[in-house]
Formats: C-alpha cells, structure tokens, sequence
C-alpha cells in the first residue's frame, strides 16, 4: 500500500515537472508587431498559432478600391495590443524556428480578437481551434469577408 501511495506521488511529481518544462508563459510591454500574426516580444520572434493573417504586401478589394489588408490586419494588432502587457504560451516551433504561441492581453486571445475582426483565418491545416470565430466574422461580413480576397497561403505560394 505504502509502496503504491510513492508510485502515484512520482507519477503526480513527474507530471508537473514536465507540465512546467514545456509550458513557458512570456510577458512584456517592449512588444514589436511585424505583421498581423507575427511579433517580437523580449527579443524573441513568435508566431500566433493557429492562424494565419494576410502578408503585409496584401491587397483586397472592396468596391473597385484597393486595400492594404495586410497594413490593416498589422494595425489591428496595434491597436489592440496599445500599451498594455502582452503574454504568449508557448506551443512548440514551427518550421522557420519561430516560437508558436498563443498570445493574450488581459486574458483575452489576440489570435481569437483578429479572426473574429475578419482579419485572420483560422489556420485549419494545423489547428482548428479558431474555426468557430471565423465562422462568426464570415457570418456578419467582418474585415476581409466584406471584401474580394485571397487566402494567404494561396497568396504567399503565388509570390
């Protein structure tokens, strides 16, 4: 019995042990935004995991007019990051080393915030965890779903 209670201890301790290898949590003010789901943060480059924003060259239409949509997906992000402190979970590297992250501000997803607004697609090739919110900014026409567009990665295999 004695023996069973230490096994489970071990196990419990191990566990947590390897909970808090792999979770690294990041917090920062000193962020740089470099597009809509890309950005440094304490002099590391993180990728938003999950989603995938327009590329800053991007254009879509929307009544014959010209939109930088990927100048508005990286301004979003501006605006909504401000000056508050953002903190990123790591979720793993992707294929350029880049950390992939989910990051937050005041507990409330950016990546969620940006395919909600209609500026980011839910990256279903490696996730589907914001299908949902792109469901929602497609229903009611937010962002680039009122506009004529390309998805990015159609984009960025075309350039």
């Amino acid at each position: 019995m004695f023996s069973n209670k230490i096994k489970v201890f071990l196990l419990i301790s191990i566990s947590l042990i390897f909970f808090f290898i792999i979770y690294v949590d990041f917090k920062s003010t000193k962020v740089k935004v470099i597009d809509g789901d890309t950005i440094y943060l304490n002099e590391k480059k993180i990728r938003f995991s999950g989603i995938d924003t327009p590329e800053i060259k991007q254009v879509c239409s929307k009544n014959n007019e010209v939109i930088k949509c990927g100048i508005r997906a990286k301004e979003l992000l501006i605006n909504r990051i401000g000056n508050n402190k953002v903190r990123c979970v790591e979720e793993g590297l992707d294929q350029y080393k880049r950390i992939l992250a989910e990051c937050f501000i005041n507990n409330q997803s950016l990546s969620k915030y940006l395919v909600r607004e209609g500026f980011a697609f839910a990256y279903r090739k490696y996730s589907t965890k914001f299908i949902k919110d792109e469901d929602y900014a497609k229903k009611y026409n937010k962002g680039m779903w009122a506009m004529t567009f390309e998805y990015p990665w159609e984009y960025r295999k075309k350039n």
